[in-house]
């Protein structure tokens, strides 16, 4: 018996139409193209999500350790606001995902007016939060008195529109949940494009533009994602869409928002947990100086720029699970999550190799700071090192949450990040001596403790019998 490969203009005509957007029964296809068709546009939007940070944290590394930091303090704030963001992603995907899975367009269609209406009552308070105590939350984290001078407004600005970001992320969960992978792309990149022309316009003056310094950087990251949910809010009440709002679905409906809140509130915990890690790492490695936390800084825009792409393959499968778990194939489910896994290795496998090996030049890019560079770089090197494990952690957490299991890698999170990465961080900085180099290690040890957990876990198959 032979075996037939995909020829390579296959594999290419594939990718174009994942990028195009097509019509797709994801409970039947077969599981390699399926993962493709969804993790292609996930990857672009996941990248184009990346990039809001990068493009800011690029063009303020111009001027000057200050600016980096604020740009890297206030991040480390807004893992809060992703938390909240990401968790009330998990609720809406895994409802509209199985709901479609079940052949109920209108059900999908209730399920995303019911999450946005949360989305919106919860970026009303947080940004309210984030506007008048943004100056005074940099100092808590520990942020220099000139930190707080130079990044004050900035902090203002970016929590106050933190909204948007939770809108972006729920109402592209909503169109992934569908299946309309393509379409929640198509808003990042939208979104992108306007912060990429803002953002040096404003920053540094153009034309009828003021130099507004780092706050520069925050305007136009807000607009950016303004124009993007509005984008959204439009496409949604498009009639080709795999996912339509019309007036039937307006009004609040209470047993499908239960549902949403039950799935959500565990995601939100749970994300809380992984995402305020990081709140926790950057308060000990404040006691090392501004340089160390600009060079941290640094580093994890870029490897968030490797890693959210592979948030895109692990929503991929979340998609997959949750459809097919509505379609009653909790096997095709499962072979699906390991798939996506095994491309996600890859990949990061040899995006590890490549930080490994150009950790100055790619550090260079953003600073030419001696002593931020030498942290930047250590940071980068040894979070890479364990790229290999973190493929398949990120996609099996996913898929648990696709399946609507939030409680199991809530438990993880718990359990590798509070309980084990956070004392492991401060141990190695000050017991052990390893200063900040010891913080970074320790987020290479979390993660990869993450990953075995998981793959234990998910093998277990319990969460292929959790109801949504």
């Amino acid at each position: 018996m032979s075996t037939v490969v995909p020829s390579e203009s296959s594999v290419w005509e594939t990718i174009r139409e994942a990028i195009r957007g097509s019509e797709q029964d994801y409970t039947q296809a077969p599981i390699g193209r399926s993962v493709v068709l969804l993790a292609v546009p996930m990857v672009l939007e996941m990248l184009m999500e990346s990039l809001f940070a990068v493009v800011d944290i690029f063009f303020a590394g111009r001027l000057g350790a200050n600016a980096v930091a604020t740009i890297g303090i206030t991040e480390s704030l807004m893992t809060v606001i992703y938390a909240v963001a990401v968790g009330l992603s998990i609720g809406a995907a895994a409802t509209v995902s199985r709901r479609i899975g079940e052949k109920d367009p209108d059900g999908a269609a209730r399920a995303a007016v019911q999450a946005i209406a949360l989305g919106v009552l919860m970026s009303i308070a947080i940004g309210t939060i984030g506007a008048i105590y943004g100056a005074e939350l940099l100092g808590v984290m520990g942020a220099s008195d000139e930190v707080v001078q130079t990044g004050g407004s900035f902090a203002r600005i970016l929590l106050g529109g933190s909204g948007t970001v939770l809108l972006l992320f729920l109402v592209n969960a909503i169109f992934r949940g569908a299946g309309d992978a393509a379409i929640a792309m198509r808003v990042l990149w939208f979104a992108n494009a306007i912060n990429i022309v803002l953002c040096p316009m404003l920053i540094f003056g153009f034309g009828p533009f003021p130099a507004l310094g780092v706050t520069g950087a925050a305007i136009g990251t807000t607009i950016g994602r303004s124009c993007g949910v509005l984008y959204q809010l439009s496409h949604l009440t498009r009639k080709t869409g795999r996912i339509v709002v019309t007036s039937e679905h307006l009004g609040l409906n209470q047993h499908v928002m239960r549902g949403i809140l039950r799935l959500s509130g565990t995601g939100m915990f749970q994300n809380f947990v992984m995402t305020a890690t990081w709140m926790g790492l950057i308060r000990i490695l404040t006691g090392f100086g501004t340089a160390a936390v600009a060079g941290n800084a640094i580093a994890i825009r870029i490897v968030l720029f490797a890693l959210l792409p592979s948030f895109g393959v692990s929503n991929a499968a979340a998609t997959l699970v949750g459809q097919n778990l509505g379609a009653d194939r909790p096997d095709r489910a499962e072979a699906a999550a390991w798939r996506a896994g095994l491309y996600n290795t890859f990949c990061l496998s040899a995006v590890g190799i490549v930080f490994l090996l150009f950790a100055p030049v790619l550090i260079s890019f953003f600073t030419n700071d001696p002593e931020v560079t030498q942290y930047g770089v250590r940071s980068l090197r040894i979070v890479a090192a364990g790229f290999f494990f973190y493929g398949y952690g990120m996609v099996l957490t996913q898929a648990f949450n696709g399946a609507g299991d939030t409680w199991t890698p809530t438990w993880i999170a718990l359990f590798t990040f509070w309980c084990w990465e956070i004392p492991l961080a401060w141990v190695l900085a000050h017991p052990v001596g390893l200063g900040a180099t010891g913080v970074f290690t320790a987020a290479a040890v979390g993660f990869t403790t993450l990953a075995f957990v998981s793959g234990w876990l998910f093998r277990k198959g319990r969460w292929k019998t959790k109801k949504v």
